[in-house]
């Protein structure tokens, strides 16, 4: 079956992409859920964290509002709740720049810092325990990096 087919049989369910790219989030979202509770984090704030340790060890001072939005595709109104729960958590601080105001920045508090020690223990018990083969994986992250490359709105 073509996914281009010009006909109704290419409007089943099965044949679309963008469902199984939907279910396959949902259920590798819910796989994580788990070692998340462990955390004390949601998927989403796992995303920001991930990204402010990366950042941590090759460049903090570009860890702003506006370039974690970027990074993660989200827009300032969907971050800063997140931002706001994960600094009542004791995991984050935000601050204003002092060369503008506009500006806000983000640091790693030392407890943000000491939670990435605990994510790799239970991401490989995650990967064990799901049986998958990570040669698959990576291909299977290169062909959605291709994907999301070719559907993302130019800048």
């Amino acid at each position: 079956m073509s996914l281009f087919a010009d006909n109704d049989v290419s409007l089943r369910l099965d044949d679309q992409l963008c469902f199984k790219l939907y279910a396959a989030s949902r259920a590798v979202t819910r796989a994580y859920k788990p070692m998340l509770d462990e955390l004390g984090l949601t998927y989403p704030q796992y995303l920001v964290m991930l990204v402010l340790w990366e950042w941590q060890a090759e460049s903090p001072e570009q860890a702003t509002v506006k370039a974690l939005g970027e990074r993660l595709m989200l827009d300032s109104g969907t971050l800063t709740p997140l931002l706001k729960r994960l600094e009542q958590l004791g995991l984050v601080q935000r601050r204003r720049s002092v060369t503008d105001e506009r500006e806000l920045h983000l640091a790693l508090t030392a407890e943000g810092g000491r939670l990435k020690t605990c994510v790799l223990p239970l991401k490989r018990r995650l990967l064990c325990e799901s049986g998958v083969d990570l040669e698959q994986l990576e291909s299977l992250r290169e062909g959605l990096e291709q994907l999301l490359q070719l559907v993302s709105p130019r800048a």
